[in-house]
């Protein structure tokens, strides 16, 4: 008999469990806690709200380099996504910089968001450039 009342006890804490694994699992995907959700949530939270209007509209913004005063356009994207501009803001040097690790687009656009911003130098050092197609 306590054998049987073990097993019975073991098999429904076993269902309770999954119940509430499913829940948790539920509830943070109600959250929004996809890391590609939680990366654009952090994003627009960095973005000026002109950077976030020209986000909304085109999936990409514009950042001005900290040393230069150069203006880049950072797209949705990890690799090869920024663009130098020119004075009418015409792309005609992309560059190609991200952190390490697989992070979400708009994780790695942050990173170089705040790159450009901050240490535009070092961070041009490390990066690779290709001229950009019309």
């Amino acid at each position: 008999m306590p054998t049987r009342l073990v097993s019975c006890v073991t098999s429904t804490l076993a269902t309770i469990r999954g119940w509430v694994f499913r829940v948790r699992i539920k509830a943070r995907r109600a959250r929004g806690a996809r890391p590609e959700t939680r990366g654009l949530r952090l994003l627009r939270a960095w973005l000026s709200a002109e950077q976030r209007s020209q986000f909304d509209s085109d999936r990409c913004f514009e950042v001005t380099g900290c040393d230069t005063g150069r203006r880049y356009r950072i797209h949705y994207g990890v690799a090869t996504n920024v663009h130098q501009l020119d004075a009418n803001g015409v792309p005609i040097l992309g560059w190609c910089f991200a952190p390490q690790g697989h992070l979400v687009p708009a994780d790695v656009m942050l990173a170089q968001k705040i790159a450009l911003e901050n240490d535009e130098r070092e961070a041009l050092a490390i990066a690779n450039s290709a001229p950009v197609r019309r």
